[in-house]
């Protein structure tokens, strides 16, 4: 096997393929059988969609751990470190034993060329293989049907919301993008929808491929109770009824998604482990509140309009005296919807570039963006690391700060804070 640290593998991955994206999965389906991979020992959980496909894998992860099930959850992208992407109960994966997981794909190419993602998977997949897991939780990472974690057939299969984003790729509207992520379906199998409206793609997929429908609603239901909420089921493989579980920090639709998730799994699942996972549920960068020297500090990828919606959302539901976004975002994304949905709970905004980022859309024309929308209260610093540390000066006790736009934009500021402690929750 060849030789190299995790950040040598990571450089060598992003340049290995000649397109940072590639659909499809011929290439990495040859690779995984030159792996020998087999994950037939195990449950597979799959969860796709557009918003919301994060927080339900830390809902499967943290209620399955509590009830004393070895799990291994894959997600993407990360914020600070490689080994965000690949836990195993609860832990990060080490550099050694990633570049070991590596070197054994590296050797299975045979000449076959992989991108980043779908090297990255490959080595996920092998190394919950070697881990004898009894449950896998893998979070789609662009669409669904040709992505190359849908080389693996799920038990389950989840889709958490369908909006617009990534339409290049995906097609340029719901129904399109729908179908796409539909793709993780299975014949025979069950297929959660946990959009309350979703297109008509997402359900003529599942009927066209067979699979066991069961969407939010009506297969399941969930009711938000102030500081509590209620959930059922009425024609899942299990029925059940849970009251006053405990309001999670992550959202509501995707536990709920998650709880319908279990129970269509052969598995036991006491009630105590679900309000023991529910409490314990964590994802970073998703609504992350730290508090410095009496600032509230909001940390939130959200990057597309449903997202940017719930946010503001959150925001609203609990106002500060004065409330201070930190922005930047990508050129590909719906930036007019985003401000639109977050003007009215912020009072300044401060923004910057992204060094080394040629994704990210410049600050200036950002901030043509933000005063078309007739927000003067705004501050354009050389960098977004700048930016925030006005901000942070600019705020007083009891006031908070929102950092979002992008997986970019919140990983930059924790950076800066030399925080990456909160990638862990603390």
């Amino acid at each position: 096997m060849q030789q190299r640290t995790l950040s040598e593998w990571l450089t060598w991955m992003e340049s290995h393929h000649p397109r940072q994206i590639e659909l499809g999965l011929d290439r990495v389906a040859a690779v995984a059988k030159n792996l020998t991979l087999d994950l037939s020992g195990a449950k597979i959980i799959t969860v796709g969609g557009t918003n919301g496909k994060g927080s339900c894998v830390a809902f499967l992860d943290a209620i399955l751990r509590a009830q004393g099930y070895r799990v291994g959850a894959y997600t993407s992208p990360h914020l600070l470190r490689y080994n965000e992407r690949v836990r195993i109960d609860g832990a990060l994966i080490d550099d050694v034993t990633l570049s070991d997981a590596f070197a054994r794909v590296h050797a299975a190419l045979f000449g076959i060329s992989l991108t980043y993602f779908e090297f990255g998977t490959l080595a996920a997949l092998w190394l919950f293989q070697q881990a004898k897991l009894d449950v896998i939780v893998l979070e789609v990472g662009l669409g669904g049907r040709l992505d190359a974690v849908n080389l693996i057939d799920p038990d389950v299969a989840v889709l958490t919301t369908i909006d617009l984003d990534h339409q290049d790729w995906l097609g340029p509207n719901r129904e399109a993008i729908g179908g796409e992520k539909a793709g993780i379906f299975r014949a025979g199998r069950p297929a959660i929808c946990a959009d309350p409206h979703p297109p008509q793609s997402v359900f003529e997929a599942a009927q066209a491929l067979g699979a066991h429908w069961y969407p939010s609603g009506s297969a399941y239901t969930y009711k938000n109770m102030g500081d509590r909420w209620n959930w059922s089921s009425t024609t899942l493989t299990k029925i059940a009824r849970y009251q006053d579980l405990p309001l999670p920090q992550l959202p509501l639709p995707s536990a709920a998604a998650a709880l319908a998730a279990l129970h269509c799994l052969p598995l036991a699942i006491d009630e105590q482990s679900i309000r023991t996972g529910l409490t314990a549920a964590f994802l970073p960068g998703r609504f992350q509140r730290v508090s410095r020297n009496g600032v509230e500090i909001v940390f939130d990828v959200a990057h597309n309009p449903q997202a940017s919606a719930w946010l503001a959302e959150r925001l609203g539901e609990a106002p500060a005296a004065r409330t201070y976004a930190v922005m930047a975002m990508m050129r590909d994304k719906d930036v007019d919807t985003v401000i639109s949905s977050m003007r009215s709970n912020v009072n300044e905004w401060f923004i910057g570039d992204l060094p080394d980022n040629a994704r990210a859309l410049p600050a200036a024309e950002l901030e043509t963006r933000l005063r078309a929308h007739h927000i003067d209260a705004l501050i354009r610093l050389p960098t977004l690391a700048q930016a925030f540390d006005v901000a942070l000066k600019c705020a007083r006790n009891g006031e908070r700060i929102v950092v979002f736009g992008s997986f970019f934009t919140v990983a930059e500021v924790m950076n800066r804070m030399n925080a990456e402690e909160l990638v862990n929750g603390r």
